[in-house]
């Protein structure tokens, strides 16, 4: 099931439509207050929010969404008539897993859609069988999807717990600025890569002495280091 999240009846139908036109469930509701009324009765694939709303912008509503455990794992793609790079990282920076811009085409949307869906099954066939990766002082377990140094407990958010997984996952591979890009958000932003140091750079001070583990690869990425 597919929640869209949009104010404009005639652009929610047509979302709504086109959805079910390739085989999948979807359901269109024009507020924040529909959306929550409709989680308490089955939990989407993935939402597409609409960051104008008439009672609660998309930005607050996505805060919601990620500080309850019921809804903090919901994949959402923020949609909204405002192009700016701001608003952008804005959003992603929020816990987005994607972001489409208005006015865009169905087919561009469903693809953004089946990318994030995609990537969402890759990212959970991925976990380890014990649901621990631990390096040195550094654990995270993804059962609980908590992180823990020395025993005592990082708060992450959803971009940066991403970030650090994929990279203890791969230690001593160096992933390029775009690569996370792609593989954390969904699809490449030319020209944003700044959003992926800003992270990391959060990251390392929340990590502390682990942090140092995060190594910079000048001019191309960063990389976990290597186990010696």
């Amino acid at each position: 099931m597919i929640i869209c999240v949009e104010d404009e009846q005639n652009i929610c139908e047509l979302e709504v439509y086109t959805l079910q036109s390739v085989g999948m469930e979807a359901e269109g509701c024009a507020s924040g207050k529909e959306l929550f009324a409709l989680l308490e009765q089955h939990i989407p694939e993935l939402i597409v929010l609409d960051i104008m709303l008439p009672d609660e912008d998309g930005m607050s509503i996505l805060a919601r969404l990620r500080a309850d455990k019921r809804y903090a794992s919901i994949p959402v793609i923020m949609a909204t008539a405002k192009g700016s790079e701001y608003d952008k990282v804005k959003g992603l920076d929020g816990g987005a897993d994607d972001y489409i811009a208005k006015p865009f085409g169905m087919l561009e949307m469903v693809a953004r859609i089946k990318a994030v869906l995609r990537r969402c099954a890759s990212q959970q066939s991925a976990k380890t069988d014990d649901g621990l990766i631990r390096r040195g002082t550094l654990e995270v377990h993804e059962l609980e999807h908590q992180v823990r140094v020395g025993g005592e407990a990082v708060v992450l958010t959803l971009k940066e717990y991403e970030l650090l997984k994929l990279l203890l996952l791969h230690p001593g591979i160096v992933f390029s600025r775009d690569k996370l890009l792609n593989d954390i958000w969904g699809y490449e932003f030319s020209g944003e890569t700044r959003t992926v140091d800003v992270h990391i750079r959060t990251l390392r001070q929340k990590l502390g002495e682990a942090g140092e583990l995060i190594e910079t690869i000048r001019g191309v990425g960063y990389r976990m280091a290597a186990e010696k």
